[in-house]
């Protein structure tokens, strides 16, 4: 019991008595006089082990009666911005206020402490005494400081990247099996052991993952046990030289396998895009039996009085895709201002052209005309009058194409691609035979979209030209030196390897000028001049920038814009302003490979619930 009033008595001299001696003190400063202003400044500061203090305790004041206005801080993640409060003149009562404060030091610290402590001072039986005390033991920091830092860290973890943890562990694996390779490591069979259980649990983690949120709950655990694992690799393993051989001939090996993986995506992409969906290859079968069912009356289009009528709007469609063509021809009568004005000339191989009239006459495209011809009927383009024509007939191109032994003599799969084999890809060259009585033609291609009326382009003036397209030398790719064989004098000589290429897709035709020009026999020269592919490979652009060079004239970019078909980063503003969108490349719309936010433009022109999709399983 003595002992317990020994202690209370020592505590009660050890807390009270400081408290007591320094709030005397204080309270002789506080009234003014010449005094006040030196003991302020001495207290004010204090050094402990040379470092200079303010008291947290003591508001710092000089002797200055108007004070800069206060400033509070705030932050925003890393900016900091000062704001004043409004000046405003200290009333009587302001004053008298500042003194009281003043006189309580003690006091004024607890009003100005945070809720919670404050809450705790004020419930303590001496809060007078103990607020000083507890608040001198606070560390200081001004609170800007700690919003920033927080706003920080915040800022930290939203920037970290999606799939940081699944780099983390893909890095892992790469060292241990290095370390796995090295004989320092082989000659330790716990480490080895070891390795291998990490590298074992880490791949069955990490698994098909993409993204941090794809990983197992334990990812981590592994993760740092693999930490580990390599920790104790790298303290045996010391020789540097063995290790930059060893990845170096890794990093070799990587490069190897990607060429060889990039040669088979390139493969498989073109086999894809190339290779019919069982949906559009049973509709032309389904379609076929249903046209010849009909009887002669029922299989004839109304309005063929006007397929030669050059007053009218005409558009030519070469295609074997019922599906591609139907939506070409919705699309552009959805935003025709008038389409009884308009006529659709299609014309497609002898195995789609039952289907091909099928589907128009049991879908016709409101008031507009359409005509379906079969290419088998163009007796007048044959092999003595079309040198193309001739030469996909060739034994040499046949073995260029189906010579399995003979595909490394071309490392460009994009052109050993089977449709430059169909005359329908080089119908275009032959527009005036095709329609001898009109003066105008758009040249439409089957994988477009219309977003705008079209006949603007009849009443342009082509200046003279023969061919109205859009320039596309945005990239230095689409030049002519892309395209052409500018080794080849006959070429160099001809043509500017940097001159602007164009595009195929849309494009007015002036027949008129064509037929004074004589362009197909321009054509049919150079056709001749390259029957051994010197000059360029195939396909119908490079015979058709030198067929209309210096004959075509440059549209404006908003009439077509490209790129659906291979490029997932078109603007969106282009796309929405564009008069055309053009599906070029291998990603067609109706294929599963298309890129999805696109197939949407194409899919709006599409009625699925046509009986004769549903029954073929077409689907969106």
């Amino acid at each position: 019991m003595k002992v317990r009033h020994i202690v209370l008595g020592l505590l009660s001299i050890s807390v009270i008595a400081p408290i007591f001696l320094y709030t005397d003190r204080v309270g002789s400063f506080v009234n003014p006089s010449s005094s006040r202003r030196d003991f302020l400044d001495d207290v004010s500061a204090f050094t402990v082990s040379g470092d200079t203090r303010h008291l947290n305790v003591l508001h710092q004041e000089t002797s200055t009666a108007l004070k800069e206005p206060i400033g509070v801080v705030y932050s925003d993640h890393s900016t900091v911005t000062r704001e004043h409060k409004s000046a405003r003149v200290l009333s009587a009562t302001d004053e008298e206020r500042q003194q009281q404060q003043l006189s309580n030091p003690i006091r004024q610290v607890i009003d100005r402490a945070p809720p919670g402590l404050t809450t705790a001072l004020d419930s303590h039986p001496n809060a007078s005494d103990i607020s000083a005390i507890e608040l001198e033991q606070q560390p200081t920091q001004p609170s800007g400081k700690i919003v920033q830092e927080h706003s920080d860290n915040k800022h930290d973890r939203l920037t970290e990247p999606a799939d940081a943890q699944v780099r983390h562990l893909k890095d892992q694996l790469i060292r241990a099996k290095l370390y796995l390779s090295l004989s320092a490591i082989k000659n330790n069979p716990h480490v080895t052991r070891e390795l291998r259980l990490r590298v074992k649990e880490v791949t069955r983690a990490l698994g098909d993952a993409t993204k941090d949120s794809d990983l197992p709950k334990n990812a981590v655990d592994k993760l740092k046990a693999m930490d580990q694992s390599l920790e104790k690799g790298k303290q045996i393993q010391d020789d540097c030289a063995a290790v930059v051989k060893k990845l170096r001939a890794m990093l070799h090996s990587s490069e190897e396998q990607l060429r060889v993986h990039k040669k088979q995506t390139m493969f498989l992409t073109q086999l894809t895009a190339k290779t019919l969906p069982k949906g559009l290859h049973c509709l032309p079968l389904r379609l076929t039996t249903e046209y010849y069912t009909l009887n002669s009356s029922q299989q004839n289009f109304p309005n063929q009085q006007k397929l030669e009528d050059p007053r009218l709007y005409h558009y030519a469609l070469f295609s074997d895709n019922i599906l591609a063509a139907a939506v070409v021809v919705n699309s552009t009568i959805s935003h025709a201002k008038h389409p009884s004005d308009h006529v659709f000339h299609i014309v497609t191989d002898k195995l789609n052209y039952a289907a091909m009239r099928m589907w128009f006459l049991s879908n016709p495209p409101g008031k507009a005309t359409i005509q379906v011809q079969n290419i088998e009927e163009f007796t007048w383009l044959n092999s003595s009058y079309s040198p193309v024509l001739k030469q996909l007939g060739s034994p040499s191109m046949i073995d260029y194409y189906f010579r399995a032994h003979r595909a490394s003599s071309d490392s460009n799969l994009k052109f050993r691609n089977p449709k430059y084999l169909s005359i329908l890809n080089h119908l275009r060259f032959y527009l005036p035979e095709i329609f001898p009585k009109l003066n105008k033609v758009l040249f439409l291609d089957d994988d477009i979209v219309v977003q705008k009326d079209l006949t603007g382009l009849w009443s342009l003036d082509l200046k003279g030209n023969v061919n109205g397209a859009v320039e596309t030398c945005g990239e230095s790719f689409h030049r002519f030196d892309r395209y052409l064989n500018f080794s080849n004098p006959l070429i160099s000589k001809n043509f500017d390897p940097h001159a602007c290429g164009w595009a195929y897709g849309m494009n007015i035709f002036d027949l008129a000028e064509w037929r004074r020009q004589s362009i197909t026999e321009v054509y049919h020269r150079w056709q001749r001049l390259n029957r051994d592919r010197q000059l360029w490979k195939l396909g119908t652009l490079p015979p058709g920038l030198i067929t209309f060079w210096k004959r075509t004239y440059s549209l404006d970019k908003s009439w077509h814009v490209l790129g659906l078909g291979y490029n997932p980063n078109v603007n969106q503003r282009e796309i929405d302003r564009a008069a055309v969108i053009h599906y070029n490349g291998n990603l067609k719309p109706w294929l599963e490979i298309g890129i999805p936010k696109y197939k949407i433009y194409w899919a709006k022109y599409v009625d699925y619930e046509t009986v004769y999709l549903r029954e073929c399983n077409i689907n969106p």
